[in-house]
């Protein structure tokens, strides 16, 4: 069995629903070190809570240049999954990696274990070739992604940038392809600002409205204005950037009872071309311009990132056309990722991993025939940029 797929399947069966990390980490970690890593483990959060992170790094031989000119590019990933739903509807054991019809059934198969095994297998062919190669070579792994994410990769990132620590790169290995690995990365991502509005009213009979005040009445105008609102256009990379509710919530439940309050949850997918201080101000203006009596409660989620073509995506698309033949799609749609803490520590971050169609569904699976070419692509990015 190839010792991508080997260490895939030993990671999964470990059944490391998030915050646990069921030894994947220290596995990780093992695995690392007679390569010439030198492994820290950041544990965060309360004990009914705990989360495990890595940071690992292998310095680079001088190899003829300064050390300060050499390069550092991290490796970053999450060890846990999302819970496995109703156990009767898989096909197979969710933690006992199966192989049917060409594809790797699990949980975690591409969301994404695989990438991590693909990232340990592409460094230890890289040092085997080339023991000497001009880059620093990190891992960030954390138990914490698909969680609350606060005791994750954020916390990693804020030691790192405490210590004055320079990362140059960073490869994410979410699953960002669509049909081929390797046919879409996302060199960015759009930031989330959520808001939780309260709109204040008086109760009442519905019979008396006179005596009462409507909160749902008097926020629709304001509905209206939000809804309407063009935030921004966009830019080359990001679309405009989008509101939308997500929940209302008014009324007792009884019909002839007008509401004394009314709460909304809504949500912002924003671009670099807004800020979370401007969308904030713009809301807010258009509550106050129509004598709502409110609270506003926000929520910033993440910040918007991008990274435009250079070095980092030069490599990788090199190396995805090396490998597959395929002129990657560059794209920042979707969800956020852990991209977004990373790439306030390093100017350049891109997501490359497997085709998502499965991620967080029941039978979770990768093709058989993703595995060793993601690898490769990995392998390919550091020799890029090993000889730029």
């Amino acid at each position: 069995m190839p010792a991508t797929r080997l260490l895939a399947e030993q990671l999964i069966a470990r059944p490391s629903v998030t915050p646990l990390d069921a030894g994947c980490i220290e596995m990780i970690a093992a695995r690392l070190a007679p390569l010439g890593f030198v492994n820290e483990i950041i544990d965060s959060g309360p004990d009914t809570f705990r989360v495990r992170n890595l940071w690992s790094k292998r310095p680079a031989a001088h190899a003829g240049q300064a050390r300060a000119a050499i390069k550092t590019i991290v490796f970053a990933g999450h060890t846990d999954v999302v819970p496995t739903g109703p156990l009767e509807q898989w096909s197979s054991d969710p933690f006992a990696p199966t192989e049917r019809d060409g594809k790797l059934y699990g949980r975690g198969a591409s969301d994404m274990k695989t990438s991590i095994a693909a990232f340990v297998v592409a460094v230890e062919e890289l040092i085997v070739a080339q023991p000497n190669a001009p880059l620093h070579i990190a891992f960030l792994l954390t138990s914490d992604e698909e969680g609350p994410a606060v005791d994750g990769t954020v916390v990693v990132c804020n030691v790192l940038k405490a210590r004055g620590e320079r990362l140059d790169y960073c490869i994410v290995g979410e699953p960002t392809s669509v049909e081929r690995t390797g046919d879409m990365i996302k060199n960015g991502r759009r930031g989330t600002l959520s808001g939780k509005l309260t709109v204040k009213g008086i109760q009442g009979h519905i019979a008396y409205p006179h005596l009462a005040r409507n909160p749902i009445h008097d926020l629709a105008p304001a509905f209206a204005e939000l809804v309407a609102i063009e935030w921004d256009r966009g830019n080359a990379f990001f679309p405009p950037t989008s509101w939308q509710v997500s929940n209302i919530h008014g009324g007792t439940g009884a019909s002839n009872i007008i509401p004394g309050s009314v709460v909304v949850d809504f949500n912002f997918r924003f671009s670099t071309e807004s800020t979370p201080e401007s969308l904030q101000q713009r809301v807010e203006a258009v509550l106050q311009k129509h004598g709502l009596e409110y609270e506003l409660k926000w929520t910033l989620g993440g910040l918007p990132f991008l990274t435009t073509p250079g070095d980092l995506v030069t490599a990788v698309q090199a190396a995805i056309h090396a490998e597959t033949g395929l002129e990657t799609e560059l794209s920042t749609t979707g969800g956020t990722s852990d991209g977004r803490f990373i790439a306030q520590i390093c100017p350049q971050v891109i997501e490359l991993g497997p085709p998502n169609a499965s991620i967080h569904k029941i039978d979770e699976h990768i093709a058989l025939a993703d595995i060793e070419p993601l690898k490769n692509i990995y392998r390919r990015v550091l020799e890029n940029l090993a000889a730029a």
